[in-house]
Protein backbone atom coordinates (compact mmCIF):
# COMPACT_ATOMS: atom_id res chain seq x y z
CA UNK A 1 0.00 0.00 0.00
CA UNK A 2 1.04 3.21 -1.05
CA UNK A 3 1.66 5.61 1.80
CA UNK A 4 0.03 8.80 2.96
CA UNK A 5 2.15 12.06 3.77
CA UNK A 6 1.65 15.49 5.66
CA UNK A 7 3.08 17.76 2.93
CA UNK A 8 2.07 21.06 4.99
CA UNK A 9 0.49 22.30 8.01
CA UNK A 10 -0.97 26.09 8.71
CA UNK A 11 -3.22 27.28 11.20
CA UNK A 12 -6.48 29.55 10.39
CA UNK A 13 -7.25 32.33 12.42
CA UNK A 14 -9.69 30.85 14.12
CA UNK A 15 -7.54 27.99 15.27
CA UNK A 16 -9.13 25.70 12.80
CA UNK A 17 -5.79 23.71 11.74
CA UNK A 18 -5.70 23.07 7.55
CA UNK A 19 -2.82 20.17 6.02
CA UNK A 20 -2.08 19.29 2.47
CA UNK A 21 -1.74 15.63 2.60
CA UNK A 22 -0.66 13.50 -0.75
CA UNK A 23 -1.21 9.75 -1.74
CA UNK A 24 -0.79 8.13 -4.66
CA UNK A 25 0.19 11.13 -6.38
CA UNK A 26 -2.67 13.14 -5.62
CA UNK A 27 -3.47 15.74 -3.31
CA UNK A 28 -5.90 16.68 -0.50
CA UNK A 29 -6.64 19.28 1.92
CA UNK A 30 -7.57 19.03 5.10
CA UNK A 31 -9.66 21.31 7.73
CA UNK A 32 -8.94 19.44 11.05
CA UNK A 33 -9.93 15.90 10.18
CA UNK A 34 -11.82 16.85 7.17
CA UNK A 35 -11.48 16.60 3.94
CA UNK A 36 -12.50 19.38 2.01
CA UNK A 37 -10.82 19.51 -1.51
CA UNK A 38 -8.84 16.84 -3.53
CA UNK A 39 -7.15 16.77 -7.16
CA UNK A 40 -9.87 13.62 -7.13
CA UNK A 41 -12.88 14.81 -7.17
CA UNK A 42 -13.01 18.19 -8.94
CA UNK A 43 -16.67 18.33 -10.60
CA UNK A 44 -18.28 20.49 -8.70
CA UNK A 45 -15.02 23.02 -8.41
CA UNK A 46 -15.14 23.56 -12.39
CA UNK A 47 -19.01 23.60 -12.91
CA UNK A 48 -18.66 26.51 -10.80
CA UNK A 49 -16.82 28.56 -13.06
CA UNK A 50 -18.59 26.71 -15.80
CA UNK A 51 -22.02 28.41 -14.57
CA UNK A 52 -20.61 31.43 -13.10
CA UNK A 53 -18.73 32.49 -15.91
CA UNK A 54 -21.41 31.61 -18.70
CA UNK A 55 -22.80 34.89 -19.69
CA UNK A 56 -25.87 35.26 -21.29
CA UNK A 57 -24.31 38.57 -23.16
CA UNK A 58 -20.99 37.12 -24.10
CA UNK A 59 -19.41 39.76 -22.93
CA UNK A 60 -15.34 40.61 -23.58
CA UNK A 61 -12.96 40.99 -21.20
CA UNK A 62 -14.61 40.27 -18.09
CA UNK A 63 -13.74 40.97 -14.41
CA UNK A 64 -14.02 37.82 -11.90
CA UNK A 65 -13.63 37.31 -9.02
CA UNK A 66 -13.11 34.05 -7.03
CA UNK A 67 -13.39 33.25 -3.53
CA UNK A 68 -10.99 30.54 -2.20
CA UNK A 69 -8.00 29.32 -3.97
CA UNK A 70 -8.13 25.68 -2.74
CA UNK A 71 -6.21 23.86 -5.23
CA UNK A 72 -6.69 25.58 -8.09
CA UNK A 73 -9.20 23.94 -10.28
CA UNK A 74 -12.00 26.87 -10.55
CA UNK A 75 -9.41 28.99 -11.32
CA UNK A 76 -7.83 27.13 -14.00
CA UNK A 77 -11.35 26.78 -15.54
CA UNK A 78 -12.06 30.63 -15.70
CA UNK A 79 -9.35 31.32 -17.09
CA UNK A 80 -10.11 28.33 -19.99
CA UNK A 81 -13.26 29.87 -20.66
CA UNK A 82 -12.62 33.26 -20.32
CA UNK A 83 -11.25 35.47 -23.42
CA UNK A 84 -7.28 36.53 -23.43
CA UNK A 85 -8.30 39.75 -21.94
CA UNK A 86 -10.36 38.35 -18.75
CA UNK A 87 -9.00 39.64 -15.54
CA UNK A 88 -9.52 36.84 -12.93
CA UNK A 89 -8.71 38.06 -9.30
CA UNK A 90 -8.10 35.34 -6.61
CA UNK A 91 -8.87 35.98 -2.52
CA UNK A 92 -7.16 33.38 -0.44
CA UNK A 93 -7.21 34.18 3.11
CA UNK A 94 -4.40 31.96 4.07
CA UNK A 95 -1.15 32.84 2.48
CA UNK A 96 0.36 29.61 3.08
CA UNK A 97 -2.44 27.89 0.72
CA UNK A 98 -1.41 30.29 -1.89
CA UNK A 99 2.39 29.40 -1.34
CA UNK A 100 1.60 25.15 -1.20
CA UNK A 101 -0.01 25.95 -4.85
CA UNK A 102 3.43 27.46 -6.08
CA UNK A 103 5.71 24.74 -3.76
CA UNK A 104 4.31 21.46 -3.35
CA UNK A 105 1.79 20.30 -6.04
CA UNK A 106 4.47 19.09 -8.61
CA UNK A 107 4.25 22.13 -10.86
CA UNK A 108 0.11 21.20 -11.47
CA UNK A 109 -0.83 24.72 -11.09
CA UNK A 110 2.19 26.57 -12.33
CA UNK A 111 0.74 27.92 -15.24
CA UNK A 112 -2.26 28.77 -13.80
CA UNK A 113 -0.55 31.33 -11.19
CA UNK A 114 1.87 32.85 -13.99
CA UNK A 115 -1.05 33.69 -16.38
CA UNK A 116 -0.88 37.45 -16.73
CA UNK A 117 -4.84 37.31 -16.37
CA UNK A 118 -4.44 35.66 -12.62
CA UNK A 119 -3.72 38.15 -9.96
CA UNK A 120 -3.78 36.34 -6.28
CA UNK A 121 -4.47 37.85 -3.23
CA UNK A 122 -3.76 37.03 0.29
CA UNK A 123 -6.89 38.39 2.01
CA UNK A 124 -10.72 37.70 2.87
CA UNK A 125 -12.65 37.86 -0.30
CA UNK A 126 -15.02 40.41 1.89
CA UNK A 127 -12.81 43.23 1.67
CA UNK A 128 -12.39 43.00 -2.31
CA UNK A 129 -16.09 42.72 -2.79
CA UNK A 130 -16.81 45.82 -0.19
CA UNK A 131 -13.31 47.45 -2.42
CA UNK A 132 -15.62 46.77 -5.53
CA UNK A 133 -18.77 49.26 -4.12
CA UNK A 134 -16.76 52.35 -3.73
CA UNK A 135 -17.44 55.37 -6.14
CA UNK A 136 -16.23 54.76 -9.52
CA UNK A 137 -13.97 51.73 -8.16
CA UNK A 138 -14.30 48.77 -11.66
CA UNK A 139 -17.22 46.35 -10.70
CA UNK A 140 -16.77 42.16 -11.34
CA UNK A 141 -18.59 40.43 -13.91
CA UNK A 142 -18.61 37.73 -12.15
CA UNK A 143 -18.02 36.40 -8.56
CA UNK A 144 -17.52 32.52 -7.67
CA UNK A 145 -17.69 32.08 -3.95
CA UNK A 146 -16.19 28.64 -2.80
CA UNK A 147 -15.09 29.86 0.77
CA UNK A 148 -16.89 27.22 2.66
CA UNK A 149 -19.39 23.93 2.84
CA UNK A 150 -22.67 26.83 2.45
CA UNK A 151 -23.98 28.72 5.43
CA UNK A 152 -25.01 25.99 7.26
CA UNK A 153 -21.68 24.81 7.37
CA UNK A 154 -19.02 27.70 7.81
CA UNK A 155 -15.06 27.11 7.30
CA UNK A 156 -13.94 30.15 8.51
CA UNK A 157 -17.00 31.54 11.39
CA UNK A 158 -16.25 35.34 10.14
CA UNK A 159 -17.83 34.21 6.39
CA UNK A 160 -21.41 34.44 7.79
CA UNK A 161 -21.31 37.60 6.63
CA UNK A 162 -21.06 37.04 2.75
CA UNK A 163 -24.47 34.87 2.92
CA UNK A 164 -26.67 37.38 5.42
CA UNK A 165 -28.84 40.40 3.20
CA UNK A 166 -26.17 42.54 4.01
CA UNK A 167 -23.48 40.81 2.53
CA UNK A 168 -25.70 39.74 -0.58
CA UNK A 169 -26.72 43.38 -1.20
CA UNK A 170 -22.93 44.14 -1.01
CA UNK A 171 -22.05 41.49 -3.45
CA UNK A 172 -24.99 43.17 -5.31
CA UNK A 173 -23.06 46.76 -5.67
CA UNK A 174 -19.87 44.79 -6.42
CA UNK A 175 -21.64 43.26 -9.91
CA UNK A 176 -22.04 45.05 -12.86
CA UNK A 177 -25.41 45.06 -14.74
CA UNK A 178 -26.49 41.30 -15.70
CA UNK A 179 -23.18 40.50 -13.66
CA UNK A 180 -23.44 37.16 -11.55
CA UNK A 181 -22.83 35.79 -8.24
CA UNK A 182 -22.24 31.72 -8.00
CA UNK A 183 -21.62 30.36 -4.19
CA UNK A 184 -20.96 26.64 -3.78
CA UNK A 185 -22.70 24.37 -1.33
CA UNK A 186 -22.08 21.12 -0.10
CA UNK A 187 -26.10 20.81 0.49
CA UNK A 188 -30.00 22.69 -0.10
CA UNK A 189 -29.83 26.15 1.43
CA UNK A 190 -33.05 27.87 1.59
CA UNK A 191 -32.12 29.95 3.81
CA UNK A 192 -29.66 31.50 1.02
CA UNK A 193 -31.91 30.99 -1.75
CA UNK A 194 -34.13 33.52 -0.24
CA UNK A 195 -31.76 36.00 0.57
CA UNK A 196 -31.13 35.98 -3.07
CA UNK A 197 -34.48 36.37 -4.27
CA UNK A 198 -35.00 39.15 -1.83
CA UNK A 199 -32.32 41.23 -3.02
CA UNK A 200 -34.06 41.46 -6.39
CA UNK A 201 -31.69 38.39 -8.12
CA UNK A 202 -32.27 36.00 -11.10
CA UNK A 203 -31.78 33.02 -9.08
CA UNK A 204 -31.40 29.26 -10.39
CA UNK A 205 -30.32 26.44 -7.90
CA UNK A 206 -28.42 24.10 -9.62
CA UNK A 207 -27.75 20.32 -7.99
CA UNK A 208 -24.58 18.67 -9.08
CA UNK A 209 -22.30 15.73 -8.18
CA UNK A 210 -19.24 15.00 -6.22
CA UNK A 211 -17.64 13.66 -9.55
CA UNK A 212 -19.35 13.00 -13.02
CA UNK A 213 -20.63 9.47 -12.73
CA UNK A 214 -22.08 10.16 -9.63
CA UNK A 215 -25.85 9.18 -9.37
CA UNK A 216 -26.93 11.52 -6.61
CA UNK A 217 -26.67 15.11 -6.34
CA UNK A 218 -25.94 16.37 -2.92
CA UNK A 219 -24.20 19.35 -3.54
CA UNK A 220 -25.69 22.80 -4.69
CA UNK A 221 -24.53 25.76 -7.23
CA UNK A 222 -26.76 28.88 -6.50
CA UNK A 223 -26.55 31.18 -9.79
CA UNK A 224 -28.32 34.86 -9.25
CA UNK A 225 -27.63 36.97 -11.82
CA UNK A 226 -28.18 41.10 -11.12
CA UNK A 227 -31.21 42.55 -12.76
CA UNK A 228 -30.24 46.13 -13.24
Amino acid sequence: MKPTSNVAETTAPDGSVFRLVTHDGEFFLYLNDRQVMSTTLTNSELLLADNGCDFRDSRKSPRVLIGGLGLGFSLRRALEITDSDSSIEVAELLPEIIEWNKEHLNGLNDDILADPRTKIFPTDVYELIEKATAKKAPRYDAILLDVDDGPSSLLQPHNAQIYKSAGINLIKRALTPRGIVAFWSAGVEPTLLRNLRSANFDVEEIPVARHPRAKQLHHRIYLAERKD
